[in-house]
């Protein structure tokens, strides 16, 4: 039973997975083809602009594949980042591709695994690395939601459809 049980979470694992690139390449790829300007314009959000949203999504999935490959002093790409749009959509869906490419290759037993890290507070936790890649998908999801927004007040038109049922029919 339990067997089964982690058989099932790492098919769930691999779909959220794969459906998190699509839905990041979706709208990366809307976000490039905008003008310059309105690829930077600041808006009302959690972050100030597009490309903001974007590299934040970049430094949680990277900040949190480096917790999980034990990594002793963790970096966010921001820390450091001056790179343009493409630059940041590029480093997004490298990270993206990682954890699917790691997420298709683990084993159950993996994905069970506990780990310890700390965060930014530097406070201490343990967490089997299933309900870190929950958090890490779902956390992209959110924020793909504020994208949308903002590109609705941004007045684009043709905003591709990234709900996790739009990926699931596609396959």
């Amino acid at each position: 039973m339990y067997f089964s049980k982690l058989c099932i979470m790492k098919e769930v694992l691999a779909s959220f997975a794969a459906y998190n690139v699509w839905a990041n390449e979706k709208l990366t790829g809307l976000i490039l083809s905008l003008p310059p300007e309105k690829q930077v314009a600041g808006l009302p959000s959690s972050f100030k602009t597009l490309q903001a949203t974007i590299l934040h999504m970049w430094d949680t999935e990277s900040v949190w594949w480096q917790r999980m490959k034990m990594v002793e002093h963790v970096i966010a790409p921001s820390k450091f980042f001056t790179g343009s749009v493409t630059d940041t959509c590029e480093g997004l869906m490298k990270q993206s591709m990682k954890w699917n490419n790691w997420v298709m290759d683990a084993s159950s037993v993996a994905l069970d695994h506990v780990f310890a890290y700390q965060n930014t507070k530097k406070e201490q936790f343990k967490q089997p690395v299933y309900q870190v890649l929950l958090h890490v998908f779902n956390h992209a999801t959110y924020h793909r939601g504020q994208i949308v927004n903002m590109l609705r007040q941004l007045e684009i038109d043709k905003i591709p459809a990234t709900d996790f049922i739009e990926w699931s029919r596609r396959k």
